[in-house]
C-alpha cells in the first residue's frame, strides 16, 4: 500500500507528450518529476489532482514564497497575493492555460520570466498509472536569469517534497 510505504519521486525527462515540451526552446529552467499514484487518485479529474499536488507544499516552502515576496517586490515582480488574485481560472497562485483528461498545464508570465507546470497522467503499467509534473521556463532579462539561479537549487527540493505529501497524504 503506498500510503506505508515509502514514496519514490523519480526524476524523469520531459515527456515529449507533454503540451510544454517545445513551449521554450533553449528554456532557462526545464525539468520533470513523477509519482506512481495510488487507489485514492484513480477517477480523479486534472484540475481535482492538481490542486492536490500544488496544495501540498511544506510549511518551509511556504515560509520561502513570503520571504521571496519580500525580496521580489521592489522588482516588479508579481508577489503571491498578487499571482492567486489574478484573472482567469486559477489554482493558488497559478494561472490555469489549457486542461484535459490527462494533463493540464499551469504557470504565469511577468516582467522577468514565463514559466509552464504540466502535469501529465499515464498509464505506465503500474497498477493506477503516474504522474509526471514538468517545470518550462523562459527569462526575458538579467532580472529572470538572477531569479533562476537563486531559487533552482529549492525548486527541485520542493517538487519532490510536495509530491511526496501529496502521494502519503491524498493519493495513497
Amino acid at each position: 500500500m503506498m500510503g506505508s510505504s515509502k514514496v519514490k519521486v523519480r526524476k524523469v525527462e520531459l515527456p515529449r507528450q507533454a503540451s510544454i515540451a517545445g513551449l521554450y526552446p533553449g528554456s532557462h529552467l526545464a525539468d520533470a518529476y513523477q509519482i506512481a499514484l495510488g487507489p485514492r487518485a484513480h477517477g480523479m479529474d486534472m484540475e481535482s489532482l492538481a490542486r492536490v499536488l500544488l496544495g501540498s507544499q511544506p510549511r518551509w516552502a511556504q515560509a520561502l514564497m513570503v520571504l521571496r515576496d519580500a525580496i521580489v517586490a521592489p522588482f516588479g515582480i508579481k508577489t503571491a497575493s498578487e499571482l492567486a488574485g489574478g484573472e482567469g481560472g486559477r489554482i493558488g497562485i497559478f494561472r490555469i492555460y489549457s486542461v484535459t483528461d490527462d494533463e493540464i498545464v499551469v504557470g504565469e508570465d511577468d516582467s522577468h520570466l514565463d514559466f509552464r507546470l504540466s502535469m501529465l497522467r499515464s498509464a505506465d503499467g503500474s497498477v493506477y498509472g503516474s504522474v509526471t509534473l514538468a517545470s518550462a521556463v523562459h527569462c526575458h532579462n538579467r532580472i529572470g536569469r538572477a531569479y533562476i539561479f537563486l531559487i533552482r537549487p529549492f525548486h527541485e527540493l520542493i517538487v519532490r517534497r510536495s509530491l511526496t505529501r501529496a502521494a502519503r497524504l491524498h493519493l495513497a
